[in-house]
């Protein structure tokens, strides 16, 4: 377990690169309300944009999510309540105002980054 990273995970590091790339400036790991004990993998302030790259496995990804054979109950509820955690935080943050947008760790960085520059581009449309 110690061999899970909660932050700065390949797929994280990819999109991150291609963010950077364009110019684009973010804050990594880090709380976009203060008040909620729970952080987004990138976040974009000024903006209200929160990014998570959600892990297959971590976060039960209906393409690639295999139960595990071993102790199968506890990991059944700790993949339901992931799941669960991360509808209330998406649902939490839109009522605030923010953009939420959720990436597989398997989907193209290239393509995830297309669709937060357009997260951007469109929040700083409504300003």
């Amino acid at each position: 377990m110690q061999g899970n990273r909660g932050r700065d995970t390949r797929p994280e590091r990819r999109l991150r690169t291609r963010l950077h790339a364009r110019g684009l400036r973010y804050r990594v790991s880090a709380r976009p309300l203060p008040g909620l004990r729970r952080t987004a993998d990138i976040v974009f302030p000024k903006a209200k944009v929160a990014i998570f790259v959600d892990g297959c496995y971590w976060h039960g990804c209906p393409d690639h999510h295999r139960q595990a054979k071993t102790n199968s109950q506890f990991w059944k509820k700790k993949i339901a309540d992931n799941k669960r955690r991360d509808a209330e935080t998406s649902s939490i943050l839109e009522e605030n105002g923010w953009t939420v947008l959720r990436f597989w760790e398997h989907e193209d960085a290239a393509q995830a980054a297309d669709e937060v520059f357009m997260a951007l581009a469109e929040s700083s449309n409504h300003r």
